[in-house]
């Protein structure tokens, strides 16, 4: 079956046994970054509401939705779960608004929520997100005798976006090859990471190399740079809270 036929019908059934409606669903991860692997599973993530009564309950409830079926790995955000982490400038959920491959959406709706984004945009909480996520990855996976070529983008994705937002007060773009054609000058690198991109694009999920000396003095001398900036960031809330309660309220009573 083709996938994006499997990934509708698992979104329908999610409607019907949740009793909700998407709002929007996209593609995460490595086939929306752009660099998927022949085995790389889908990623499908999504936002949805709820009908109606559900928001009146005393009782808090599950605002998550989780779905697998194969390698398709389906997961959604209850509305309201979602506007209180757009209000923190979550960049997962920033990344899923900005995703090249969209599976359904309510076209007018996922447009208010990415011009909400834009408003509420926090430049110091994202650039903080994608630093220590950098550092993470690198201490956890790239110290290694052998280093998985999925793990190198897992590093270098976020750097970049890093050095995006050191200039631009915009959202991160989604896809990497975007990305790397906006901050990365220097020859040598450039050169080391495009090969390494059309390798992780033929090999499988798990395929491993020596780790490369030339990413690893990049990463390593970009990780130095980059802690001052880190922790000089201010990461206070920018969101216009009245802007996404309405937007809230508006979708969740006409549900």
């Amino acid at each position: 079956m083709n996938p994006n036929t499997q990934i509708n019908q698992l979104l329908d059934r999610v409607e019907r046994d949740h009793r909700v409606r998407v709002l929007f669903a996209v593609e995460s991860g490595s086939r929306a970054w752009g660099f998927a692997s022949p085995d790389s599973d889908y990623d499908v993530r999504f936002v949805y509401v709820h009908q109606r009564e559900w928001y009146l309950s005393l009782d808090d409830q599950r605002d998550v939705v989780e779905v697998t079926d194969g390698d398709l790995d389906v997961s959604g955000w209850e509305l309201r779960k979602a506007l209180r982490l757009l209000r923190k400038s979550n960049a997962s959920l920033l990344e899923w608004l900005g995703s090249p491959v969209v599976y359904r959406e309510d076209k007018r709706l996922a447009n208010e929520l990415r011009d909400l984004a834009t408003e509420c945009l926090s430049v110091g909480r994202c650039f903080q997100h994608y630093f220590y996520l950098a550092r993470g990855q690198y201490e956890r996976y790239l110290m290694a005798d052998r280093v998985r070529l999925k793990k190198y983008f897992y590093v270098l994705r976020p750097l970049l976006a890093c050095r995006w937002l050191e200039t631009r007060s915009q959202s991160v773009p989604v896809v990497f090859q975007t990305l790397l054609d906006a901050t990365v000058k220097e020859p040598e690198v450039r050169a080391a990471v495009e090969t390494l991109l059309q390798r992780k694009k033929l090999a499988g999920e798990q395929e491993a190399q020596l780790p490369d000396p030339v990413l690893h003095r990049f990463i390593e001398s970009e990780l130095h740079r980059l802690q001052p900036l880190a922790a000089s960031y201010n990461s206070a809330d920018t969101a216009d809270v009245e802007a996404l309660d309405h937007f809230f309220q508006t979708v969740a009573l006409a549900a």
